[in-house]
């Protein structure tokens, strides 16, 4: 049996769970990367700032986070990370992400997603969250986020205006989910 890093993988990602100390990389990658991310979202671009993110991710059973990994050479192209799980009755989290700019545009983020689905999805005992529906919540300029969760599945179920505080003002985001038993590409 081969031992592999990674929790899913698919023909050229991995997804593996943060690790304190992936910190330099990540934050290198983030700092490449404000252009492309700016003003959507904004990851920690110092390790001092990396740690506390890092921390909740790994320590909190309301939180996954997912490096997304090329398998070849095993760089962080982006992150995936399913925030305020709630179990019980409503299964669902919230996903955040984001393609670091040396990855975007290659299908990479795409092919993770994919694969958190699939592992969200999956029952605790095949190794997976026991999820039922997973929402996106996303600024309407953003249209490669858009066409990310449009692409895997989700559909749009409404429009919330001034429900995320981002880069310094409450903003208008769409409303976009996807459940266990919808068909996905």
């Amino acid at each position: 049996m081969t031992f592999s890093p990674y929790l899913r993988e698919g023909a050229r990602v991995g997804l593996r769970p943060f690790r304190l100390a992936d910190g330099p990389e990540f934050t290198a990658r983030a700092h490449e990367s404000r252009e492309l991310h700016h003003p959507w979202l904004f990851p920690p671009v110092t390790v001092e700032d990396y740690e506390p993110y890092a921390t909740r991710l790994i320590g909190d059973e309301a939180r996954a986070g997912f490096l997304v990994c090329e398998r070849e050479t095993g760089a962080i192209a982006g992150f995936v990370n399913i925030n305020n799980i709630v179990q019980g009755a409503f299964r669902c989290g919230a996903l955040g992400y984001g393609a670091f700019a040396h990855a975007a545009g290659r299908g990479l983020l795409r092919e993770a997603l994919g694969l958190v689905l699939a592992h969200a999805f999956a029952e605790p005992g095949e190794g997976g969250l026991g999820l039922h529906r997973l929402e996106a919540n996303v600024q309407p300029g953003n249209t490669a986020s858009i066409a990310l969760v449009r692409g895997a599945g989700f559909r749009l179920e409404g429009f919330s205006p001034d429900f995320l505080y981002v880069d310094g003002a409450w903003r208008d985001h769409e409303r976009w989910a996807v459940t266990a038993e919808m068909p996905r590409p």
